[in-house]
């Protein structure tokens, strides 16, 4: 399929995105982001907002739509800044964005699941000399948002969120649900399961995480195209948003920006602590620091296995990780400074300060000082 890219930027208010319900429609169909007439600054060296301009030209990039809203922000201040730049991110998914790629169509790649060994030796067929690493830069919380009248402080926990997506509890008042929400008034409405139509990590990341909190209710393995039984699928993160956002009675998966932008109500999840943990970017964040780098060499892939069964307080367990996939080696040298001079910008404390703002989480300080020194290093 050729996907086009358009130009202008679209006006973005951080955190507030607009959502459109034609973004239902197709998992083919783009949502792409290019430049407006930026204000004022130098082609290279730093701007007077402290970004450092390096490069120009376009830079051509896509994938998940769980960053999408940080990717917004972030081109819409870099741009901006550096004259004569256009940074065009096409909204698809993690999976499209991968073979955009290893296609050598784009500079770089958003995927919210790090290469699988196939398409990392794949990639070594446009990164001459080198292989696509992952470089993580967006954290979040999965949210869990429902639509249900008359409930607003809805909890529940890795099972019961398991059996809703497997269409093994179809009714808002059933009893494990009730057990969980006991001085809550739960109607006997259907429950309208929605998820993602596309192949995404959000799926990958919310079934590793029902695969090792809820493994019993769970028996499928991960993976970015969603295997439970039953429900309504829809496009993308913004479509699953706004098919909760228009159905009563609906439950759905996607990042913490999309409901915010939507006004979604979200759930609290009981992970055995004190209280439930609330999505938030905060919360978020207190779980990913507990994440490993497992990658090699340049590769700072994670292991985020640790939060989805945590019980520390206000540690939200359904978290993801969006990576921006490159070449450590053997980018094109057309692109190169630009490339670096961006994922500079996002990495970086102003860009990272960006994220809470959108419904994200910035990366912990231990993991970004390491995304730094590896986007340096990129050639």
């Amino acid at each position: 399929m050729k996907l086009q890219r358009k130009s202008g930027l679209r006006a973005l208010t951080v955190g507030a995105v607009a959502i459109s319900g034609a973004l239902v429609l197709t998992a083919c169909g783009s949502d792409n982001n290019s430049g407006s007439s930026p204000s004022s600054s130098t082609p290279s060296g730093s701007s007077s907002s402290g970004i450092k301009c390096d490069g120009k030209g376009q830079l051509l990039a896509s994938g998940s739509s769980a960053q999408q809203n940080a990717m917004d922000a972030w081109v819409q201040a870099y741009q901006a800044a550096c004259t004569g730049t256009t940074i065009n991110y096409k909204t698809s998914s993690s999976g499209e964005g991968v073979i955009d790629f290893n296609q050598g169509t784009d500079s770089f790649a958003g995927s919210d699941s790090p290469l699988k060994p196939a398409e990392a030796t794949s990639s070594k067929k446009v990164c001459a000399g080198g292989t696509g690493i992952d470089i993580p830069m967006v954290g979040g919380p999965i949210a869990i948002g429902y639509n249900l009248s008359g409930v607003n402080n809805l909890v529940l926990d890795a099972s019961t969120i398991a059996k809703i997506f497997n269409s093994k509890i179809t009714k808002w008042n059933d009893p494990a649900i009730k057990a969980l929400n006991p001085t809550a008034t739960l109607p006997s409405t259907k429950i309208q399961a929605f998820h993602r139509q596309d192949e995404s990590g959000t799926t990958d990341n919310l079934t590793k995480y029902l695969g090792t909190a809820a493994k019993a209710d769970w028996p499928y393995p991960h993976a970015k195209a969603f295997a439970g039984k039953g429900g309504q699928s829809a496009a993308k993160s913004s479509g699953v948003a706004a098919q909760v956002k228009q159905t009563d009675g609906a439950i759905g998966y996607f990042e913490l920006s999309y409901a915010t932008a939507s006004s979604i109500t979200t759930a609290k999840i009981a992970t055995g602590a004190s209280s439930p943990a609330e999505a938030t970017s905060a919360n978020a964040s207190a779980g990913i620091a507990s994440a490993k780098v497992v990658g090699t060499g340049s590769d700072l892939s994670l292991d985020l296995s640790s939060t989805y069964t945590t019980k520390a307080a206000n540690a939200y367990p359904i978290v993801l990780v969006t990576y921006e996939i490159a070449c450590d080696k053997g980018n094109k040298a057309s692109t190169l400074p630009l490339l670096k001079s961006f994922l500079t910008y996002t990495a970086s404390e102003a860009g990272q300060a960006k994220l809470s703002t959108a419904g994200y989480a910035p990366l912990p300080t231990e993991i970004a000082t390491k995304v730094r020194s590896t986007v340096t290093s990129l050639s």
